[in-house]
C-alpha cells in the first residue's frame, strides 16, 4: 500500500507527490520503491492534505518523532498547496522542526516567490545544489525548466534565509574534489552551510 508517512531513523517523513521537475541520474526512486517502514512510495494518485494529515495521525507524532520532513519520491514543492496546509496543521499539533528536502526549483514550480510564504511554518530547508555550476547541473539533474534552473536554486536559498531559520545546501558525494569545492564556494558566497549527502 503506498505510503504518505513512513518513518526514517528517529523522524517522519511526508511522501505528498510523486511529481517533480528534475530526472537525477542519481535519484534513488530509480533503484528502490521503497525507503524506512514504507511498503511503497510509488503512490496511486496525487493525494490531499486531509489525506496526509490523516496518515499522520496514526503516528504517535509528538511523543515519538525528532522532526517531520517534507521528502519522499517527488518534490514537495510539486505539491504546494498541499505541503502547506499539512504544515500548518503541524505547527497547529505543536510540532517544533518541520523539514523541507527539496531541489530549490519551489519558484519555478508554483510560478512565484514562495520563501516568504514559508515563515512560521517551516524550520529547516535543505536544498540539492548538486552541482557547481548550470551546465553540470543541467547534465546531471536534467531539470524540465532547462538553463535557468540553476540560478533558480541560488535564488531561493538567497531569498530563504530571511524567512527560515535553518537553510542548507547539499550535494552527493560522488563529486570530485575540485567539483565540491566549487560548490562549497558557492555555499560560502551564500553564507551557508555545504553537506556532501551520501550516495546510496
Amino acid at each position: 500500500m503506498p505510503a504518505l508517512a513512513y518513518k526514517f531513523k528517529d523522524a517522519l517523513y511526508l511522501n505528498i507527490t510523486n511529481i517533480c521537475p528534475c530526472a537525477c541520474t542519481f535519484c534513488l526512486r530509480d533503484d528502490f520503491g521503497t525507503v524506512g517502514d514504507a511498503d511503497t512510495l510509488w503512490l496511486d494518485h496525487e493525494p490531499s492534505a486531509p489525506e496526509v494529515i490523516a496518515a499522520v495521525q496514526a503516528y504517535e507524532l509528538l511523543k515519538t518523532y525528532s522532526e517531520v520532513v517534507f521528502c519522499g519520491f517527488g518534490e514537495p514543492f510539486s505539491s504546494y498547496d498541499v505541503m502547506i496546509q499539512v504544515a500548518q496543521w503541524l505547527k497547529d499539533q505543536g510540532v517544533e522542526h518541520v523539514r523541507v528536502n527539496t531541489n530549490g526549483l519551489g519558484d519555478l514550480i508554483v510560478g512565484r516567490p514562495v520563501a516568504s510564504e514559508l515563515a512560521g511554518l517551516i524550520d529547516e530547508l535543505s536544498i540539492s545544489l548538486n552541482a557547481p555550476d548550470a551546465e553540470s547541473y543541467n547534465e546531471l539533474c536534467i531539470p524540465e525548466f532547462g538553463q535557468r534552473s540553476f540560478q533558480a536554486v541560488l535564488d531561493f536559498a538567497e531569498a530563504a534565509k530571511e524567512y527560515v531559520p535553518q537553510v542548507t545546501l547539499s550535494v552527493v558525494d560522488f563529486l570530485n574534489a575540485d567539483e565540491v569545492q566549487r560548490c562549497a564556494d558557492t555555499a560560502e558566497s551564500l553564507e551557508l552551510p555545504l553537506r556532501v549527502r551520501q550516495f546510496s
